[in-house]
């Protein structure tokens, strides 16, 4: 089944990018202990998801470029085609000569019904061209106008129009030290607008992707892209192809439907975060080694102490009552900054992945009381190597690890709009105060909600 992805803003765009780079990238490289037959079925599952195939040959993404401004869109084709793996479809972009001004309300009341036709149309004309449409991943970021505000419209009308495909929004958190002195107006108009419209939330902090590329990849001056290259490859190391728990021989085809399947099991909880390991350097991977064992016990760990990266994992938090056995004096100490899940999704890729065991994320003191953790714990994996890492583990969860910068995000704007700060650039394109009243008030009730699980 096929994923049309929607690339939204400047952010979008260049994420966009770097993920069916990423994507092509990794179908062309070694297949490790792979057969011949099993890599060919690997990259055949691959281009089904995300790519089409044109007269000449050349893999064209399944995808729909859309900002308001034509620059970046410019120079993400020029880049997509000079790569001469891949490309975008001729017609599949769609721009204008103005911005939104850094305005959630622009983007979504002026610019997303005065083009709504135009945009529409072009995702229809790619869901046209798959067999079998799984859904939408719709790339975006909060902080300015045009990804936060049309990206909200255009998630609102493709629930409308396709209500039975689902909606994914991969979504960039802004640094908390932004440079948009309105980011926090737009991040809680976006959320609150895709909560009501979206399947599920994965996202991306800034913050800690900033941390992993100048901790684990030790780059010392950090671009945009550098960035946007770590995002692609911890997006990749989620979907690309993998086998099902239950040992069948088939790639999964459903890739959206499963994720959601397994995550998201009630609607009043759709924020997921992604956790992945090892990620480094090339130059310090070559002189690197890497078990199960090692990598598992780093991101069980990650997990319950919500840490972002493998540095700084806080090993004295341990999950409350265990019924594992114990990993030392702390073992069943209750920590208060003990991290609850609803569901977890581990993804394991690389050599000897059968002998991975996954038993201590099947723990209920990790889980709400409510799931079982049968249901709420999942493995895929495949024994093809992903990207240049012999082995590599990633973690898709549902748990309380945004509750802490979602509250600090509401309460920064609260503050501001109480003292009706930049309120007039926004009621100027028809909003109004009771719209972000009400934007408070469901994301107040997310954060008591996601606050409220125990084990």
């Amino acid at each position: 089944m096929s994923i049309v992805t929607v690339q939204l803003g400047q952010c979008g765009n260049q994420i966009g990018f770097e993920v069916f780079d990423a994507l092509f990238r990794d179908t062309q490289c070694s297949p490790g202990l792979c057969s011949k037959r099993e890599n060919e079925a690997y990259q055949a599952s691959c281009k089904e998801r995300f790519f089409r195939e044109e007269e000449n040959g050349v893999p064209v993404a399944r995808a729909v470029l859309v900002d308001m401004e034509p620059k970046v869109i410019n120079q993400t084709l020029s880049k997509a085609g000079q790569s001469g793996r891949w490309k975008y479809g001729q017609h599949a972009c769609f721009c204008q000569r103005q911005g939104s001004g850094n305005n959630w309300a622009y983007g979504y009341s002026v610019h997303g019904p005065k083009h709504e036709e135009s945009i529409m149309n072009l995702i229809q004309k790619e869901v046209e061209k798959c067999d079998s449409l799984s859904g939408f991943f719709i790339i975006m970021s909060m902080a300015g106008g045009t990804g936060s505000g049309l990206g909200a419209f255009v998630t609102q009308k493709l629930q409308d129009q396709y209500s039975s495909s689902l909606k994914m929004n991969q979504i960039i958190w802004p640094y908390r030290t932004g440079e948009v002195i309105v980011q926090n107006y737009n991040s809680i108009l976006t959320l609150s607008h895709l909560y009501r419209s979206s399947d599920a939330l994965l996202i991306h902090e800034n913050d800690a992707v900033h941390k992993i590329c100048a901790k684990q990849m030790n780059i010392k001056q950090i671009s945009f892209r550098d960035l946007n290259q770590v995002l692609a490859h911890q997006l990749g190391n989620v979907f690309q192809p993998t086998y099902s728990e239950d040992g069948s021989s088939h790639y999964r085809r459903d890739p959206l439907g499963d994720l959601m399947e397994h995550l998201v099991p009630h609607p009043e909880f759709k924020m997921l975060g992604v956790r992945n390991i090892p990620q480094m350097s090339e130059n310090f991977l070559a002189y690197s080694t890497f078990t199960w064992p090692g990598l598992l016990k780093h991101l069980r760990q990650m997990l319950i102490s919500g840490a972002k990266m493998e540095e700084g994992i806080d090993w004295q938090v341990r999950p409350p009552f265990s019924g594992l056995p114990p990993l030392g004096k702390m073992s069943v100490h209750k920590d208060l900054h003990f991290n609850t899940s609803i569901a977890n999704l581990v993804i394991l890729r690389g050599k000897d992945v059968q002998s991975a065991d996954v038993e201590g994320f099947k723990d209920p003191a990790l889980y709400t009381s409510w799931l079982e953790p049968v249901h709420a714990f999942s493995m895929w994996k495949t024994p093809r190597a992903f990207d240049k890492y012999e082995k590599s583990a990633a973690l898709v969860s549902n748990s309380q690890l945004l509750v802490k910068p979602l509250d600090m995000l509401v309460g920064k704007a609260w503050n501001m709009f109480a003292s009706k700060a930049y309120i007039h650039q926004y009621t100027r394109f028809g909003m109004e105060e009771e719209d972000f009243l009400d934007s408070f008030t469901l994301l107040e009730q997310v954060v008591a909600s996601y606050g409220s699980l125990g084990p």
